[in-house]
């Protein structure tokens, strides 16, 4: 039986572009950039009081950066802008952010490998998607400001100052704690708040959903072993940038280790009927999913064949190169 994962998606009433409270140093203003990739939209933290740190300042939204100053109390500086991981809902918004309150930038570094444009290296599922749905998908694209219309590796986010795992930043009100926890993206970090016993978890652990992992920066080996690294921090809850707090991490992290051994369990069981595409059984793995995420989707089993090529328990028939496209097989 496939792993059933508990997800928190309940966000309750907000509004967006307003701070909402949500414990004594946490503020969260969300922008106004629901998708299917972003949940509700990029949620934005702001902690401390007075001098205050900025995390995951999102998309390259004129109107976000607006609301992100609008929400700091009379005599409050951002002194730190946090990035958890370059991906374009998360870190193009803190250049921006930067330039308007002299605040540094901190991340873990710049992009990792972006996939090469290969058109002989792309999955199609056009002939799952009815005309009624396409329509609707490009009505959707096509209401989306032009900001919000790529969705991706952020490849000019250059952090002012560099993060290593481990490192302390810290304010008059506050500290937080970088983890390096790459595998949805190489320079991902999650950013550990001990006065609360709160993980800032970035796009690593979501409530809504689980992550997408995407070669070549994604990494399924990466992944799980940043998974596990979490397990003991003496933390309470995560807050995703996406999506509602997690109140129950340890439980629900174990979860999501249990899911994607599942889903290995589940490529093995097609690979034991013969060799196979990824692109053959994506609609069945996933045919409770927004078709629109089938994409992404076949990234992450990409990344599992490459940790269960890595494992010695899948292999590329007839040599091929383990592309996105290439036929797999038992190992």
């Amino acid at each position: 039986m496939a792993v059933q994962i508990q997800h928190h998606r309940d966000l309750g009433e907000f509004d967006y572009g307003t701070a909402d409270q949500l414990s004594p140093l946490v503020r969260r203003v969300i922008c106004q950039n629901p998708n299917p990739f972003t949940y509700k939209g990029t949620g934005t933290y702001i902690v401390g009081r007075g001098r205050v740190a900025v995390i995951d300042a999102g998309p390259p939204l004129d109107s976000h950066v607006d609301d992100i100053v609008a929400a700091l109390e009379p005599g409050e500086t951002v002194t730190h802008i946090l990035v958890t991981h370059t991906h374009s809902d998360h870190s193009p918004a803190s250049g921006p952010l930067s330039e308007r309150t002299g605040a540094p930038t901190y991340g873990f570094g710049p992009h990792g490998e972006v996939r090469a444009v290969d058109p002989d290296d792309k999955v199609d599922f056009s002939a799952y998607i009815s005309d009624d749905e396409r329509k609707r998908y490009e009505k959707e694209w096509e209401d989306l400001p032009d900001e919000l219309k790529r969705e991706g590796p952020d490849t000019d986010f250059f952090p002012a100052q560099k993060l290593n795992d481990g490192d302390v930043l810290e304010a008059e009100s506050w500290a937080l704690i970088a983890h390096h926890t790459p595998g949805h993206c190489s320079n991902h970090v999650c950013f550990e708040l001990p006065q609360e016993k709160t993980l800032f978890s970035g796009d690593h652990v979501m409530g809504w959903a689980t992550s997408v992992v995407g070669p070549p920066d994604g990494s399924m080996s990466d992944y799980l072993d940043s998974l596990r690294k979490l397990l003991p921090l003496d933390v309470d809850q995560y807050l995703p940038t996406h999506g509602p707090a997690i109140p129950n991490p340890r439980e629900y992290v174990g979860s999501f280790i249990e899911h994607r051994e599942d889903r290995e369990k589940q490529i093995l069981s097609y690979l034991a009927k013969g060799p196979h595409k990824i692109a053959d059984f994506i609609p069945d793995m996933y045919a409770a999913y927004d078709k629109r995420l089938w994409y992404p989707a076949a990234g992450s089993v990409h990344a599992h064949l490459l940790h269960m090529i890595e494992t010695g328990r899948a292999a590329v028939v007839d040599g091929d190169d383990p592309k996105l496209t290439a036929t797999y097989g038992l190992g």
